[in-house]
């Protein structure tokens, strides 16, 4: 299911600057989260396996299967919301995960995709929002009251966020390193950039609901966007140093707000 892929020399430079020895694969097939039958796939590229574990408190009961599979003792690789280009630290080496779904999206940007994987490598953030909020999790549920697939959402773009306020920092660092990926980071940004700056009135309209903004405003924070209110908030030094805490804050007074 897995072919390493060839690294063009920017790439091969970002690897080699924020996570040596990470593999990046293509994948034969696409998937939100990896198929139990690809497992074994995993284990003959890799020197090692160790499953992520959380305590299951950390999950409420109404949570979707993933973020409680997640937490339990199963090997969950990869979760829905990852994107066309995804990344793990469960194995020996990392592994970045390049979808068949990049068929067809230009080069450029695929390039900066697999980039981006291999910076959070280099960060050692959690991998998923599970690890970022901890048992803090079950509070910003409450605070949300909007369902557990919504909260899902608004969980996985928050940590999403948070993430940004650190790597756009290399991002744009690129403009004369490698400035091929820093026109792609450049670009990605433009064509968010109108969206962006109508979300209050998409939501008014009803073109948007509220977990759906949430994610547009936080993809937008890793292309250092102007985002407008509420979201502005989140695209702060106090964020990046406070992390759940804070997130778990904004969601409190934000949806205070909204009531």
């Amino acid at each position: 299911m897995f072919a390493e892929r060839p690294l063009s020399p920017a790439l091969s430079r970002v690897r080699e600057e924020h996570a040596p020895g990470t593999l990046v694969v293509d994948c034969e097939s696409d998937f939100e989260t990896l198929p139990p039958e690809a497992l074994d796939d995993l284990a003959v590229i890799t020197e090692e396996i160790t499953p992520v574990s959380h305590s299951d408190e950390w999950v409420p009961e109404d949570a979707p299967a993933i973020p409680r599979r997640y937490v339990g003792s199963d090997l969950v690789v990869v979760t829905p919301g990852a994107g066309s280009v995804a990344w793990t630290t469960q194995t020996v080496p990392p592994i970045c995960f390049v979808k068949a779904r990049v068929e067809g999206v230009p080069e450029a940007f695929v390039d900066f995709l697999i980039a981006e994987s291999l910076v959070e490598i280099g960060f050692d953030f959690p991998e998923q929002f599970i690890g970022f909020f901890g048992e803090e999790y079950p509070r910003l549920a409450l605070a949300t009251g909007l369902g557990p697939n919504a909260t899902y959402q608004i969980a996985t773009a928050l940590f999403a966020g948070w993430r940004g306020l650190f790597t756009r920092e290399v991002f744009a660092e690129w403009e004369n390193e490698e400035p091929a990926l820093y026109e792609a980071w450049v670009d990605a940004g433009e064509r968010l950039e109108g969206r962006v700056g109508e979300l209050p009135s998409l939501v008014a309209r009803n073109e948007l609901d509220f977990a759906e903004a949430t994610e547009l405003a936080c993809s937008a924070i890793k292309h250092d966007l102007d985002l407008p209110a509420p979201f502005g908030a989140l695209d702060t030094e106090a964020y990046r140093e406070h992390g759940p805490a804070f997130a778990l804050r904004w969601a409190e007074k934000t949806f205070d707000a909204l009531e």
